[in-house]
């Protein structure tokens, strides 16, 4: 009942975010008021609803939609639900880990550009990303506007050309206290993290990411075929 009422929620299906009372959720998918009860505390657990004695059970807040089956900047990918707005924690020159080197195709000991910012919707913290990039298209993002654009667009005003593909690797992580720091979190919290590896157009690897994001206020979506 959980997972189908959490989907309720994330959809919008709730009108003005009031839940249906115990008893008619009980009588709507046929189970106990005790079942009923388990569950909306398991969405309060998750930050998802708010449940009050004599006012019922409303969401708390709402979650956004990012999907998985195309390859776009945050804020391209959530412009219909506000503004996204990046604060730049630390951008510098560093020699990066051996992995790192490996992932992006430069040679040991050639440097990169390491990039960090939190990212808000509305105001609201809803992920960290550290990101590395080799130094070719890198270093002309030290005279961008990266509170209000997303990488993936000045990298292909940089380079002259689009992006082509990326490899994405998706799981649950706890906060660390920095990361809980940043996003406003618990420290231990539930985080959905996002490696990303992303090619031009011509399959060079430009750009590697690491993205925290806030489990209560993001689900991911996508749209498969079988061929």
């Amino acid at each position: 009942m959980a997972d189908l009422l959490r989907g309720q929620i994330v959809h919008g299906q709730f009108g003005q975010g009031r839940l249906p009372r115990e008893a008619a959720l009980a009588r709507d998918f046929g189970i106990s008021r005790n079942t009923v009860r388990a569950a909306l505390d398991l969405l309060r657990e998750e930050g998802l609803v708010d449940r009050c004695p004599g006012v019922g059970t409303t969401v708390a807040a709402e979650k956004y939609p990012h999907g998985l089956h195309r390859l776009l900047g945050l804020a391209e990918t959530l412009h219909e639900h506000g503004e996204v707005v990046n604060l730049v924690r630390t951008m510098t020159l560093i020699e990066p880990p051996a992995a790192v080197s490996r992932r992006l195709g430069v040679p040991p000991g050639e440097q990169v550009v390491y990039l960090e910012r939190l990212r808000r919707l509305n105001g609201v913290p809803l992920s960290l990303d550290l990101t590395y990039l080799v130094r070719e298209v890198g270093y002309p993002l030290f005279d961008r506007d990266l509170a209000h654009n997303d990488i993936f667009v000045l990298l292909e005003a940089i380079a002259g050309q689009p992006l082509g593909t990326a490899e994405l690797t998706l799981e649950a992580v706890n906060a660390d206290a920095h990361t809980a720091a940043a996003l406003e979190a618990p420290r231990g919290a539930a985080l959905l993290m996002v490696e990303r590896l992303t090619h031009l157009s011509d399959g060079r690897p430009v750009d590697l990411e690491y993205i925290r994001f806030r489990g209560d206020r993001l689900t991911m979506r996508g749209h498969l075929n079988r061929e």
